[in-house]
């Protein structure tokens, strides 16, 4: 089939490469006007380790994995609390660190390296409108080109616009709202920062984050609670806006605050979002079919947002060519086959989640005392080795039909 996918991120290069092993003639567009090979740290986790196994990845995604020598929990004085190494067993389910983290960017690049001379990209391109019949999908460019496929995939992001164009007139919001808004971007590394997750928290639900990279850089997160619906215009204001919201609401707030702050000011690798899951019962619609994030999101505090991607694209491509000439069996088998799955990586329970936010200091001694009885009595290891290799129990589906075509 000629199939074009919309969005150049994870998911829909992930599908291309499935799709070009296979023979299908895919084409991916890009809204921005070069590979968008930025962005901050993301994992691969559980089923999603095993994606990447069989795309034969996984030795490459190794070879740029983030060394990360697991959580800390700290204090003002930079003192650790708790301690929760990654799980490097083999065995059980990933810690708060895998053993496959990765920059986000490095993802994108291995991705794109694998599916460039197989599969047509076209950056500074995005489909503007389509529409469809029993036969095709045509869709019109902002170029003002326009184009028949077999079949559209919306790999889109959390904010799809594909999704707006097949969900119905008088379908539920599909963005589960956690009150919870988050901005990263990348500092000069300094003597002290550790190759640990590092966590900060401070009265008025705010929560500050720090990883390292590389020698020369670290990444620093600011997470706030506020259920303030009005908070969500921030993200879409110009970038000087978000960084004076981010200044005020963090200002004073201790530890390193100060040093992150001028950071942010000179930085060139800044983003800022509201913190969602998606969730819809349309999946698609005809020949058109959501992906990743646009279908549905499981909200960045899961892990689970890559791995749901990846295996979201594998399961994709296999319907595809396991039900091969019919489109409508593939989306519904696709649907009914992965939604159990997402299911389980969008369990949330909001209120645990919540509970790291702390607005008193009285809150925050307790998530400390919390968090170091639980490392000392060694719990959290316990919980990972005991853990399940598959998330929920669900099993990745084998697809004879992807092994590669001679």
């Amino acid at each position: 089939m000629k199939i074009l996918i919309c969005g150049g991120g994870c998911a829909g290069p992930a599908l291309a490469f499935w799709l070009a092993r296979t023979n299908h003639q895919v084409v991916v567009v890009e809204r921005f006007p070069q590979l968008r090979d930025k962005g901050a740290q993301i994992d691969l986790r559980e089923q999603g380790i095993e994606v990447v196994r069989r795309m034969g990845l996984l030795d490459t995604i190794r070879q740029h994995c983030v060394h990360e020598d697991g959580f800390t929990l700290v204090d003002g004085n930079d003192h650790v609390t708790a301690l929760i190494r990654p799980n490097t067993s083999g065995h059980g389910s990933q810690s708060l660190s895998s053993e496959f983290e990765i920059m986000r960017g490095d993802l994108v690049r291995i991705l794109y390296d694998a599916t460039k001379n197989s599969v047509e990209y076209r950056f500074n391109t995005t489909v503007e409108r389509f529409e469809q019949d029993d036969e095709k999908v045509t869709a019109h460019f902002s170029d003002g080109t326009s184009e028949m496929f077999d079949l559209l995939v919306g790999a889109d992001g959390q904010g799809s616009r594909i999704r707006r164009g097949i969900l119905p007139s008088n379908a539920a919001d599909p963005y589960l709202h956690l009150g919870i808004h988050a901005a990263y971007w990348f500092v000069p590394r300094e003597k002290g920062d550790t190759n640990t997750f590092t966590t900060y928290v401070s009265p008025g639900g705010r929560a500050i984050f720090r990883r390292s990279h590389s020698p020369t850089t670290s990444q620093v997160y600011f997470m706030l609670k506020d259920d303030d619906p009005s908070l969500a215009s921030i993200h879409r204001a110009s970038v000087d806006a978000q960084k004076e919201f981010w200044i005020r609401r963090y200002r004073g707030a201790g530890w390193q605050t100060e040093r992150f702050i001028e950071g942010m000011k000179t930085t060139d690798n800044f983003y800022s979002q509201e913190i969602v899951q998606v969730k819809t019962e349309t999946w698609y619609k005809g020949r058109v079919v959501l992906l990743g994030d646009a279908a549905a999101c499981p909200a960045v505090v899961t892990g689970m947002g890559t791995t749901g991607c990846l295996v979201g694209a594998y399961v994709l491509a296999g319907e595809i060519n396991r039900h091969a000439g019919d489109v409508g069996a593939a989306l519904r088998s696709y649907d009914a086959t992965l939604r159990p799955f997402v299911k389980e990586i969008q369990k949330l329970n909001t209120s645990m989640v919540r509970m790291f936010f702390p607005t008193s200091w009285w809150g925050i001694w307790l998530l400390h005392w919390f968090a170091a009885v639980m490392c000392f009595l060694r719990i959290p290891e316990l919980l990972d080795r005991m853990g399940s290799e598959e998330v929920g129990g669900w099993k990745l589906p084998e697809y004879e039909e992807l092994k590669a075509k001679n």
